[in-house]
């Protein structure tokens, strides 16, 4: 029996699909700095948009903000920080969303967008 849930390089593409389908323009995927990997940078409008790409098994207790937990927030904020000055480049919005794939079996995933959590 093959396992459902995606690699982490899998996962990252699906959220990005998904993104995009919503509008959002995709900068950067998986990248890496010293203090971390920025799962996805993109964005919404006139907004800076790093993601975080969560995989879950239906049925897994607890919030996907639980998951993230305040310190992994602050470091997101510090890896988006630390790409646009990278890239040169500047917005006067950055905003930290949430995307979680959960596998509900049989029949896919589900896909869970929190935006603005840090």
């Amino acid at each position: 029996m093959t396992n459902p849930v995606p690699a982490r390089a899998a996962a990252i593409t699906l959220a990005a699909k998904y993104l995009e389908s919503a509008g959002f323009r995709i900068l950067d995927r998986a990248w890496t700095a010293p203090d971390g990997q920025l799962d996805i940078a993109a964005v919404d409008r006139q907004t800076f948009v790093v993601c975080q790409v969560t995989i879950r098994s239906a049925g897994r207790c607890g919030t996907l903000l639980e998951a993230a937990g305040r310190a992994g927030l602050q470091r997101l904020r510090g890896l988006a920080v630390a790409w646009l000055t990278a890239h040169g480049m500047r917005f006067d919005q950055v905003r930290v969303d949430i995307i979680d794939l959960t596998w509900e079996g049989g029949g896919g995933y589900t896909t869970e967008h929190l935006r603005g959590v840090a």
